[in-house]
């Protein structure tokens, strides 16, 4: 598995394999997921650790960051959903936005372009303080590459 991402309409698991047919792979990625669950692991991390990445708006955020957020969240967030990625808010410093890049958007070849001619456009048009959109990792995708990471051990093991 390459990468994934969970949202509330489900689960998006993209492997990087491409020699092995989806069929092939479906069980082990469904098994795994199913461990996963009955292990009792939080699927997401502390409350503060999420609020402080995310588009949640917080008390210090100021004004330019609060729209960044709400955009994120109304125009850009569900389309990018659409397509089995997400977006989440790291960071706004010296006119530039930073994002990570979650799901099918981490790793895509045409996320690049999303990302400059789709949200940096849109967020430039909307707020005029964005000077460019940059992607990022963030803890949880550093968090999410340790648990692929095991997980294809665990598979060769068992191979």
């Amino acid at each position: 598995v390459a990468s994934q991402c969970s949202g509330s309409s489900g689960i998006n698991a993209e492997y990087g394999d491409n020699e092995q047919p989806w069929n092939t792979m479906k069980p082990d990625i469904f098994a795994c997921i199913m461990d996963f669950f009955s292990s009792n692991q939080p699927v997401l991390l502390d409350e503060a650790a999420l609020a402080s990445s995310s588009s949640v708006i917080n008390a210090d955020d100021d004004e330019t960051t609060i729209m960044i957020k709400e955009l994120l969240d109304t125009r850009i967030r569900p389309t990018v959903m659409e397509d089995g990625g997400d977006i989440r808010f790291v960071a706004f410093e010296d006119g530039i936005v930073k994002l990570a890049l979650q799901g099918s958007c981490s790793g895509c070849p045409s996320s690049s372009v999303t990302l400059k001619n789709g949200i940096e456009n849109m967020m430039q048009f909307y707020i005029p303080e964005v000077l460019s959109v940059e992607a990022v990792d963030d803890e949880i995708v550093e968090l999410q590459n340790q648990v692929f990471e095991e997980f294809d051990k665990t598979l060769e093991k068992d191979k």
